[in-house]
């Protein structure tokens, strides 16, 4: 079967609560597209995570240009993926399917990923400054029994993680 690429679909609703939901309900990857809050001081995105913090976590990673985190999935969290510097370009895998969606997310296109459970996931490094990932997962981190799987980068071969020249 060859592997289905397809960008990853926008939110029926404006919130973080009906995203959840709609995420889960189809079993595929969210885009809840941002705005952000300006004014004479800056700018900021606010109000992240309204209506799903339930006792998860929240973390902050930055990744250098040129690295690729992927793949791994859970079998019970869902993840919210927020890139607040530099760009990311997101990969979402269903395996069942052989579908996998993309997203570039970052400061030009403010957006939260929903992730599901059970679909495997990660990002890439797009452009040449680091990119920073704000991230909140529906259940804490347990050292002991990890809610995580792993693979390679290039499984499946088939998913572009590098620039797409057109």
């Amino acid at each position: 079967m060859a592997l289905t690429l397809r960008g990853i679909p926008k939110a029926a609703g404006s919130g973080f609560a009906e995203a959840h939901a709609q995420a889960k309900a189809e079993g595929t990857p969210i885009l809840l597209p941002l705005a952000y809050y300006t004014d004479d001081r800056g700018f900021s995105l606010m109000n992240l995570f309204t209506g799903v913090l339930e006792g998860g976590q929240s973390n902050v990673s930055t990744q250098h240009p040129g690295v690729v985190k992927a793949w791994h999935r859970h079998a019970k969290q869902t993840d919210f993926w927020v890139c607040t510097h530099g760009h990311l370009k997101v990969g979402v895998h269903d395996q069942e399917s052989d579908t996998a969606w993309q997203a570039v997310i970052g400061e030009r296109n403010p957006a939260c990923v929903v992730i599901p459970p059970t679909l495997w996931h990660g990002a890439a490094t797009v452009g040449s400054t680091p990119a920073t990932l704000l991230y909140y997962v529906t259940h804490a981190f347990n050292p002991d029994e990890p809610d995580e799987e792993r693979r390679p980068h290039d499984v499946p071969a088939a998913f572009p993680w590098h620039v797409q020249h057109r």
